[in-house]
């Protein structure tokens, strides 16, 4: 029997010691703020291709000619001149649709190729003007009814031994929100 008092009372002693305590009781934050920021995909639309123009090549000199991205009179280095016979130069044009009043960038291609089938031309320098403000830039600001316009310009290099012909080519032109 002195056992089982033992066991009795070692049972009630566990038991007490494993009797949950009551903690204090829980909190609440009763207005936690959330948002969400809705905006609406840009869209890029091209007006116009970039075009140099006709280029006059003398035999043997290479040089430039710049296109600037606000207007079509282009200048030229070394043995290559204006022409007088068309195409005529070009900007290449955009419209950009988006959010209003949000700011955007645009992505130009460090360089591309133009070819003839055979023999290449590499363009480079490419500027942009957006809305025909007063200097060329990268980024730029939807107006109020979420629409913004830009034109390029480049740097073609001709080199001394440049084939005659009519070269044509592609590049990639991005816009994307800050």
């Amino acid at each position: 029997m002195k056992n089982s008092i033992k066991l009795f009372a070692a049972i009630l002693l566990m038991a007490g010691f494993s009797t949950a305590a009551m903690a204090q009781t829980s909190a609440t934050v009763a207005a936690t703020p959330a948002g969400v920021k809705l905006i609406v995909p840009m869209t890029l639309s091209e007006t116009a291709s970039l075009h140099f123009g006709t280029i006059n090549v003398l035999v043997g000199a290479g040089g430039t000619c710049v296109l600037p991205s606000n207007s079509t009179i282009r200048s030229f280095t070394g043995g290559v001149a204006a022409a007088a016979t068309a195409p005529i130069a070009t900007n290449a044009a955009y419209n950009v649709t988006g959010t209003a009043s949000a700011t955007y960038a645009l992505t130009l291609p460090a360089s591309f190729t133009v070819t003839d089938g055979t023999h290449v031309m590499t363009v480079n320098a490419m500027k942009a003007r957006f809305n025909a403000a007063g200097a060329d830039a990268v980024t730029s600001a939807l107006s109020g009814a979420g629409t913004d316009s830009f034109t390029l310009g480049g740097t073609i290099t001709v080199t001394a031994a440049q084939v005659a012909g009519t070269y044509a080519g592609t590049f990639p032109v991005t816009v994307d929100y800050n």
